[in-house]
């Protein structure tokens, strides 16, 4: 069930949003999509998700091409859009079910699992109560449980962590390992790089449209890193720098006596540890300065991830080194907004069947009694459900 992307590109009205994407996902792994907004990462998952058609390359979902096997692909995929779209007047369980509906669940086998899914992602006591009553966070696990109810063996979550609390982030890191460890792909996109890096991802960085190639990645992740060792005698600490093979002007002293040493791997700051210890001085923190991913990014970001085998040297872990060759990325404007008059490429909806047959998605109910809006035109066939939001496709993420 692995997702496959070569040579992709799409653009709005003639601005890129896409330039060149490729990449691999791969079953039993979590791959992070990382990278600035307006980096192309929404359109990108909107193409994988079967709600965009791209310009150019050629993609694979579960050995399907989105663009011409669009219901073999939605069938075994589960989409979590950044924003939740939601039939603010219906049920959290309703809603749920309805979607497992559009999936051709029988009906008490869609009420089953939107009842076990909202009891399993802590939305038990609000599986009664109407959707509009939910805060941020906890429309981003109605949004998890929508894109799980398939149970699809490939997963696209598009900044899944945005407005959970601390603990519920956690909660959700576990859980997506689970679900790698079942097997299925889980690629996501998000700007909290902590907890992805928590997670030891595969990594995929995409800067104006374009991916980074996979060795740049590869050496920005495993480049000189500095580490912060906070000693009780800071002045003993200075001391023994020489020792340990660091140059004075490599160390950067910070407030309380802390002390930044670029190292050039875990081994080579465990074995100074080891000396600082054996040395007689009590350390009472050592620790990266910056998270791996964290930094990974700033190097990539600011074109400083060296083609070089040895890379940069980082003498202060928020500033990464300079002066080898780099992989550098060409600006793209943002994609703009659709004239006026003009249906946005896709809303993220479900469109309408061809034979004018309505879908439950069509069927936004209000509290007011409004009539249901019409589906939102898309630029692919409809073949059936894919777990989606209202709105339109950003440029920003």
């Amino acid at each position: 069930m692995t997702i496959i992307a070569e040579g992709v590109s799409r653009s709005f009205d003639g601005v890129d949003a896409v330039r060149h994407v490729d990449l691999e996902a791969r079953p039993g792994r979590v791959t992070a999509l990382i990278g600035p907004n307006g980096a192309g990462k929404t359109t990108l998952l909107l193409v994988l998700a079967t709600l965009l058609r791209p310009d150019t390359g050629r993609i694979s979902v579960a050995g399907f091409d989105p663009a011409t096997h669009t219901a073999d692909v939605r069938r075994r995929l589960g989409w979590m859009p950044d924003s939740l779209g939601a039939w603010e007047g219906l049920t959290c369980r309703t809603a749920l079910a309805l979607t497992g509906r559009m999936y051709d669940l029988p009906a008490t086998e869609a009420t089953r699992r939107a009842t076990g899914l909202l009891e399993r992602h802590g939305l038990g006591a609000f599986a009664d109560r109407p959707t509009r009553v939910l805060s941020r966070g906890q429309k981003q696990r109605l949004s998890l449980c929508r894109a799980l109810i398939n149970d699809p063996p490939v997963l696209l979550l598009d900044e899944p962590a945005s407005g959970l609390d601390p603990a519920a982030q956690i909660e959700l890191r576990h859980f997506l390992l689970a679900l790698a460890a079942e097997g299925r792909t889980v690629l996501v996109s998000s700007h909290d790089l902590d907890e992805l890096g928590a997670m030891r991802p595969d990594v995929v960085f995409v800067q104006d449209g374009r991916t980074a190639p996979a060795e740049s990645v590869t050496r920005a992740l495993t480049a000189r890193r500095g580490w912060r060792i906070r000693a009780l005698d800071p002045t003993a600490l200075e001391r023994v720098l020489p020792e340990l093979g660091v140059a004075p002007y490599d160390a950067v002293f910070r407030r309380d006596g802390e002390l930044v040493i670029p190292f050039d791997s875990e081994a080579q700051a465990a074995d100074a540890l080891a000396r600082i210890l054996g040395a007689g001085i009590r350390v009472s923190a050592f620790a990266p300065a910056v998270g791996e991913l964290e930094q990974a990014f700033l190097d990539l970001a600011t074109g400083r991830a060296s083609t070089s085998p040895s890379g940069p040297s980082h003498h202060e872990p928020a500033r990464p080194g300079a002066g080898a060759p780099v992989t550098t990325f060409p600006r793209v404007p943002q994609a703009p907004p659709p004239a006026p008059g003009r249906p946005p490429e896709t809303s993220g909806g479900i469109p309408r069947p061809h034979d004018g047959a309505p879908r439950p998605h069509d069927a936004a109910v209000t509290e007011s009694g409004a009539e249901p809006r019409p589906p939102a035109a898309t630029d692919v066939n409809d073949a059936g459900p894919a777990n989606t939001s209202t709105d339109t496709p950003r440029s920003d993420s």
